[in-house]
């Protein structure tokens, strides 16, 4: 959500460097270099860069795309015509990949080039970094969505009582997680939270269903898309799960639809399904403060550990010690962050309750950024009967 953030980062602070000479970018990621999609900055207008801190979406373009062994002579061959001697790139596990193959590549030849990795994924998993750019801001869509639609359930419970929230995830719970931030009362939704780090059997799933159903009349249950049963499988697959993107990862889904249904045939309760997909990480509007601060403070920091000749590491958040919650910039090798995955830490959540803990609150707080909104609630002021029951 804020690797526009990121950019501007970026662009803000190469302009302030006479050693940094033309300022380009690539279009749709690595795919657009191969291409030689190449496209200069240096012509956009200050205040552009800047709108681009709450631009949605990638100003740049992105890609899923996998570069063949044979492909990086050809990088290093127009990374050497266009004199491109710093290389920064924004993205997550697989593109801190891509760059640390870039990086030996260069090395390997002897061509004088820093590559900087800048991190950026919604999932936030990727190891090292005490969280990613993106996540932030997704955890705040993902704890006020669920404020929203547990209301909006809590008010129709009468004809339409459960609703499940099917998050992104496909194999951490760290946005899952986050939709517990507004929960204020034991009461409030979300009631139930599942995560892929833990497997589930679906009947004890229904079962907790049923017992929130029968003691406050109605359910809101958040479930990571990557939900996972005993065996490790996911636990349920869309009719497109079978298929891998270019990094061979399987495409998730449908899980929210599926235990909608579940609940229908087998409790007898009416539910229903909701599945906020791009939305999750495209609604600039409830973007976080703090992470589009931390976001540009990244990307500013590439630039700087390029110019001091830093090469083939990813810059990370490191959150400093005490009550006060404050980030600074750090490095850690590319390729001890490529293809790694970060998972939900269990002293993070309460698996016998399914929800997350305290420790997992204090963590994730702060990265939200202004208080979420609170709503009103009547209090019951029950008027004595006078006629009998119809």
């Amino acid at each position: 959500m804020v690797i526009n953030s990121t950019l501007a980062g970026v662009i803000r602070e190469a302009r302030l460097h006479e050693e940094i000479g033309e300022i380009y970018s690539m279009s749709a990621g690595i795919q657009g270099l191969l291409d030689e999609e190449i496209y200069d900055l240096r012509r956009q207008p200050p205040d552009l860069v800047e709108s681009l801190q709450r631009t949605p979406g990638s100003a740049l373009s992105t890609c899923r795309y996998r570069v063949k062994p044979d492909e990086y002579e050809r990088i290093l061959q127009i990374l050497k015509a266009h004199d491109i001697r710093y290389f920064l790139y924004i993205g997550g596990n697989d593109s801190a990949d891509t760059s640390a193959q870039i990086a030996r590549v260069v090395e390997a030849d002897g061509y004088e080039m820093r590559v900087i990795g800048l991190p950026k994924t919604i999932d936030n998993d990727l190891p090292h970094t005490n969280h990613c750019p993106g996540y932030g801001s997704v955890a705040r869509y993902i704890a006020i969505s669920t404020m929203e639609a547990g209301a909006d359930i809590r008010s129709q419970r009468s004809f339409t009582p459960i609703d499940f929230i099917e998050t992104m995830g496909r194999d951490t719970g760290w946005i899952a997680a986050a939709a517990a931030l507004g929960k204020r009362r034991e009461a409030d939704p979300p009631h139930l939270v599942y995560v892929p780090e833990r497997p589930v059997r679906l009947e004890e799933l229904l079962e907790d269903v049923q017992g929130v159903y029968n003691r406050y009349g109605y359910a809101v249950v958040v479930v990571s898309e990557g939900l996972r049963n005993e065996e490790g499988h996911t636990l349920v697959e869309s009719s497109g799960a079978l298929e891998v993107d270019a990094f061979g990862h399987r495409q998730r889904g449908g899980v929210g639809e599926y235990l909608a249904r579940m609940a229908m045939e087998r409790l007898g309760i009416k539910a229903r399904a909701e599945k906020p997909g791009v939305l999750q990480r495209a609604t600039i509007s409830l973007a976080s403060r703090v992470d589009i601060q931390e976001a540009v403070m990244l990307g500013a920091a590439g630039v700087r550990y390029a110019l001091q000749g830093i090469s083939g590491q990813l810059v990370i958040l490191v959150r400093e010690p005490g009550p006060q919650y404050s980030c600074r910039p750090g490095l850690v090798p590319l390729e001890q962050a490529a293809n790694g995955v970060k998972r939900l830490p269990d002293e993070f959540m309460d698996y016998e309750n399914h929800l997350p803990t305290q420790q997992f609150h204090e963590y994730a707080m702060p990265l939200i950024g202004d208080p979420l909104p609170q709503f009103a609630l009547l209090r019951e002021a029950r008027v004595e009967k006078l006629l009998p029951p119809r």
